[in-house]
Order: structure tokens, then sequence, then C-alpha cells
């Protein structure tokens, strides 16, 4: 059987290229870089910034500066597997203006040692009673190390934890567990960091007391891409098949293009079982296959139109023949040559921490365990690179099949693709800034209140160049009142938003529950989720919070849609994303006779994306996605129904009665539902 593929036209974006986050200052750093530099003196440092932005070089000048003028006695550079060590090799930096040189003794870059982690916990102990600075290692030897050691043999050092996002306050999680012992006895200085502050698997990075340690730094996504030289578009696409997904590859792979290609795991629904032949199959598919090339181990393959392909096979079982391959790959000398390599193959490897500029398409088959994952695999395409305009990543997903086994597991895979949809259209475009609208003020500085003048019963919209955000006045919008809320506002939205969408129970309900109230999802199921996260916070900024990341959720769907008709995609290509996104916001707010957070909360934020998807899939397999969403329908919990009660007797305090269990309005019979449900749980228990 031939494969299938359909497009989800989920995200495309275009970038202004003004060239703003590859210029260094006097001191050789780019902007991500001294923003975070800035901060160099706080002893709990996150910096939240996007692949290729100069994280590494970042963390070096954070980190010379505490050896030198800070008084720590080491810095532990701590990565989560062994090729990203390099991202931390030597630098000159005074090349290039700094005060300083960033130099790790070959001995203690152990992410280059021979020999098992066990073995290597005894190098961390001879380099913790050395005087040399700076030693590299993996997160595994550094937590058998900190197990072996101690907490306290770490005391007056630097602990920089790269790709932060491994990290979590799950008490199983070992380095999650050691990082919470250090900063509780507050002996040492974290630096943490991460292009994607969020795991797939839901569970916090940090406990909400020891975040509020940490100082963040935070580069967009946005800030790095609209700031690049040359890559302009990039575009994101999910696409579903029917088949075997090589049978005919070359529908979604482009031969001319510099791509890395994902295979799935062998235990994935996708996969043949037989990895090996996976990867003849794709070569088989590009063309005729004309031998090995004996210097670099890339496989030699002929196209149709007479293009040699050098392709990268990562995926052998034969570790010398890969060992060969990755050090061809890692080979500085040919950095900047762009027909170095032409196409990438890979399992588990060429993911976070791996550097091909060259990089035009990351297709990956089936899947992966996280969005977190997608977003890492994302950055591999996403270098700026001369004469590289466009890149994109796209990811084919098997659609269900009524006769399969696997069909529950192959709607899972469905709503993880439409969530790391959502999460990228987020990621991707820029950020908002949101001010409750007051008519009786005059026009904000920096507010683009159109040709007109003011107009008070419109929302005003405006765009700042110099943070990047979209600015928009919302009636009735809560303001956060303390200073940790007003940054979660600013700075955290996308992660709040990543925990929304990831929610399976949300998905599911806001999909392809026809009689689910818009509510129920933006201001129950999400404030339920602000209070996880934000437990500390009191109930006025709980509030504040959940009203901010639903408005930029449901305002950037809403724009999307405005600006296609209904399905997806960005900026047209002869404007920029901010123009064209601004133009979307603007356009649904000028549709509505006023745009306040009352109406925001009733849309339903994922009715954009059952657009696309019933676009997208075939009409026998959309239905079979429902038919078993309806058959995990559940109602009412009770933890739902205590919520939905709280907010009745809020409702009873603004209106003097409680909720009709009879009104017209789909809300206030689901509060009325919630505080039956809970009269019938005490009655029942009376009866016990």
């Amino acid at each position: 059987m031939t494969i299938e593929t359909k497009a989800v036209p989920s995200v495309s974006v275009t970038y202004a290229r003004n060239g703003r986050s590859t210029k260094a200052n006097e001191l050789g750093m780019r902007p991500m870089q001294e923003r975070a530099y800035d901060h160099r003196g706080e002893q709990y440092l996150l910096i939240k910034s996007p692949p290729a932005s100069g994280k590494s070089r970042a963390l070096m000048f954070v980190a010379l500066d505490k050896l030198h003028n800070q008084g720590l006695k080491q810095a532990i550079i701590v990565v989560p597997e062994k090729s990203i060590g390099s991202s931390f090799a030597d630098e000159p930096l005074s090349d290039y203006g700094f005060w300083a040189d960033w130099s790790v003794a070959p001995k203690w870059n152990l992410c280059n040692a021979p020999g098992e982690d066990g073995g290597k916990v005894n190098s961390v102990e001879a380099f913790l009673k050395s005087d040399d600075r700076i030693l590299v290692c993996t997160h595994a030897t550094f937590r058998f190390a900190v197990d072996r050691f101690g907490i306290e043999a770490f005391d007056d050092r630097l602990i920089a934890v790269d790709e932060f996002h491994h990290v979590s306050s799950n008490p199983d999680n070992k380095l999650g567990a050691h990082l919470g012992q250090f900063i509780a006895r507050g002996k040492v200085h974290v630096v943490a960091m991460t292009g994607s502050y969020f795991r797939g698997d839901s569970e916090a990075v940090l406990s909400p007391a020891d975040e509020d340690k940490f100082v963040t730094v935070t580069y967009t996504y946005y800030e790095q891409l609209n700031g690049y030289e040359h890559l302009k578009h990039l575009d994101i696409g999910y696409f579903f098949y029917s088949g075997a997904y090589a049978d005919d590859i070359l529908k979604v792979l482009k031969p001319a293009e510099k791509t890395i290609i994902h295979i799935p795991s062998v235990n994935s629904r996708e996969s043949t079982k037989d990895k090996i032949r996976e990867v003849e199959h794709i070569i088989e598919a590009l063309g005729s296959w004309e031998g090995v090339d004996s210097k670099t181990g890339f496989q030699l393959v002929r196209t149709e139109d007479g293009k040699l392909l050098r392709i990268a096979d990562l995926v052998t079982d034969d570790p010398g023949k890969r060992d060969i391959v990755s050090a061809a790959l890692k080979d500085s000398s040919q950095k900047t040559n762009r027909d170095h390599v032409d196409i990438i193959i890979a399992l588990g490897m060429a993911k976070e921490g791996f550097d091909w500029i060259w990089c035009e398409h990351a297709l990956t088959i089936g899947y992966r365990s996280s969005l977190t994952e997608i977003v890492q695999i994302i950055g591999r395409a996403t270098r700026d690179a001369p004469g590289k305009t466009r890149a994109r990543f796209s990811n084919l997903i098997a659609e269900p099949d009524a006769t399969s086994e696997t069909v529950t597991e192959a709607v899972n895979d469905t709503l993880k693709a439409i969530a790391a949809s959502l999460l990228m259209e987020q990621v991707l475009t820029p950020r908002f800034e949101f001010k409750p609208k007051n008519p009786s003020n005059e026009a904000a500085p920096g507010f683009d209140y159109g040709e007109n003048g003011y107009d008070p019963s419109k929302a005003n919209i405006g765009f700042n160049e110099e943070t990047g955000r979209i600015q928009i006045e919302i009636k009735g919008l809560a303001e956060p009142k303390s200073e940790e809320a007003k940054r979660i506002c600013r700075e955290d939205l996308n992660e709040v938003i990543a925990t929304f969408v990831q929610d399976k129970r949300n998905l599911e309900r806001g999909l392809f529950d026809s009689e689910v109230v818009p509510e129920e999802l933006t201001v129950s199921r999400m404030g339920k989720i602000i209070k996880e996260l934000y437990p500390e916070r009191d109930e006025e900024d709980q509030e504040a919070i959940r009203q901010h990341a639903i408005a930029a959720l449901n305002l950037t769907q809403q724009a999307k849609s405005t600006l296609t008709g209904g399905g997806a995609g960005g900026a047209r290509e002869e404007e920029t994303l901010n123009t064209a996104f601004i133009q979307g916001v603007r356009r649904f707010a000028m549709s509505v006779k006023e745009l306040d957070i009352d109406l925001i909360d009733r849309i339903n934020p994922f009715g954009e994306a059952y657009k696309i998807l019933a676009k997208a899939m075939n009409e026998e397999s959309l239905k079979q996605v429902e038919a078993v969403i309806a058959g995990k329908k559940t109602n009412l919990t009770p933890e739902e129904a205590r919520d939905l009660a709280r907010r009745a007797l809020r409702f009873k305090q603004e209106r003097g009665r409680l909720p009709s269990i009879s009104a017209q309005d789909p809300w206030e019979r689901r509060m009325a539902e919630g505080v039956a449900y809970l009269a019938r749980m005490k009655a029942e228990a009376a009866r016990v």
C-alpha cells in the first residue's frame, strides 16, 4: 500500500531578519548573552532561550566572572550526554573583547574521557581536590558523584546544568532531588540553561519554592529568529499517512534539502521493527547506492537527476561505523562546508545540542516522546546560515486504523501532535503584553491607535519593536499585583500554556465534545492548572495569570484563523510575521463590539485546531478518533465540582443568587451542576 499523506497546515511564519540576535557588543556578547551576563551576580540563575542562541557561551561569560570576581572555587558544567560536552570546549573569548578566555584541561572534560560513569566519578573527586577551575561531565556522572561524596563536597562552587528540562521536581528524579538539596543548603551557585522549560511528562521542573529562588533570563524564539540575517521562513507541518511510511517517503522528503531524518523507535507502531531495513529503504527511495566514503563513512547515493547525495547513517548497530560517521559530523574543519553532508538519518541521536547549521528540514517519523523533544528537534533546523532562507519541520504520523489494536495509541499520538502545534504557535510568535482597558485614559505611549485615533469601542493594539511584544488592551482584564505574578505574566505564559495543552482531558473535551462549555476549559481547567503551578500566589494573582494565559492562547488562535480564513498558517509572503500577526489580532478585535476577558473566556481554545484536523484527516479516521474519545467521556470529578461550587459562590456575591440549573447560559448551568453534585455527595455521605 502506498502512503497517503495529508499535511496539517499548522504553523508557517515569516521573520524580519533585522540581524539583532547575531550582533555582538564590545565584549563579544550577542544580545541573549549580554542579558544573561547582566545577572551574573545572582546565586541562582535560569536561562531560557532557544537552540543556537548561544547559551553555552553565555555560561562561559557568567562562570568566568563567578570564578574570578565572586570568590567561587570551581565551576562544574553538567550536560545530558557526552556529545554536548563539545559545546563547552576551549574558546578564545579575549579575541572578541572579553577579559578572559575559556579553557578546560583535557583531563577535566569527562565527556571526552574513556570508561564508564563509575570510573569518571573518581575523576570528579580528583578535580574537587585540585586547584583547577573547570570540569565538564554528564548528568549521570554528576549524580553518581553527589551520591558518593555528598552535597557538602560541592560547597562554594558553581553548578551549571545544561538542558535543564531533564530535571524534575518528582522525587524519583535524582538530579532534581540533588538540586533541591543544593538549594536547601545554600552553599553553591546554580546556573540552569534550557531551550524548553517544560517537560513532556508534564512534571514540574522545579518545585514552586525552589523556582522562586531563581532569577530568570528569557530570550524568546521570536527574538532569536527575527534577529537572524539569513533564515526568513519557518514552516511546521504534520502529515497523517496510512500504509508504511518508507514506501513513499519522498512525498515529504526533498532530496535537494539538507535534512535530518529521525526514524521511529523500534517500539513504536510506526516502526517495521527492522530499523536497518528502514534506513536501506529510505536510501533506495532516494536513488542508486554507489558505495561508502572511506574517510567519513557517509553513504553515497546518486539521485535520478544525477546529484550525488552524502548520507550519514547514525542508526547502524556497528559502533565502529557509527563512530566514524559521528566523528565526521563533528569535524570542526567542515562546519562551514555546506556540501560536507546532505542527509542525516538518526534514531536517538542528533537532537538536543547537535549543531548542523545547514539543516533545512527536520523530518520526524512517528510522534516522539514529548513536546520537549519536538522543540529540540525543530531547533536542529533553526540555525542561521548563509543562503538558507527557509527551514521546516515535518512530522509523519500514522492515521488511526479502525481495524488495528493500536487505535487508542494512534489517537494519543494525534492529540500530542495537536498539542505540539498549539505550543509551537505560541513559541514562534511575538509575545503579548496585556493591559486593562480604561477608556478614560489618554493614549498610552507606544500604543498604535490607528489612523482615526483613540476609539474606546475597540481594543487598542500596537507592536513594541524593542521588546518584540504585541501590546493589547482588554476590558475587564485582571492585573497581577505581586512582582512575581507580573514576571509570570510577562515571561512564563508559554510554560503555562504548555501544561494546559499537554493535558489529554483538555484536548479530548475541547476537540471532540460538542457539549463542552468553553469556560470549563478556559476558567475551570486553566484555573486548576494555575493553582497547581503557583500555589504560593494569592487568589487575585492566580486569576490574573489565568486570564493572561487564556488571552494569549485564544488570541493567537483567533489571529491565525482571521489571517487564513479558518485554516492555519502564518504571514503572507509579503508581510513580516509581526505585521501579519498584529493584523490578524486586529481583525478579530474589530469583528466584535468590544474585546473583553469574558468574550475571550467564551472561546474554545481548541476550536481552530479541530478545523485543521478535519481538513487533514480522512473522514473515516476522524470518526474513529471521535468514537475513541466518546468512549472515555467522564462527568464531573469531586475536585472539579468543588471548583465550580466556589465559582458559584462568587457568582452569588456578584448577582445576589446562585446559578440556575435551567439557565440559558451554559456556563451558569455548569456551575449549578457543580453545586448539585456536591449536594448529592453530602447527602450520600450522610446516609452512610
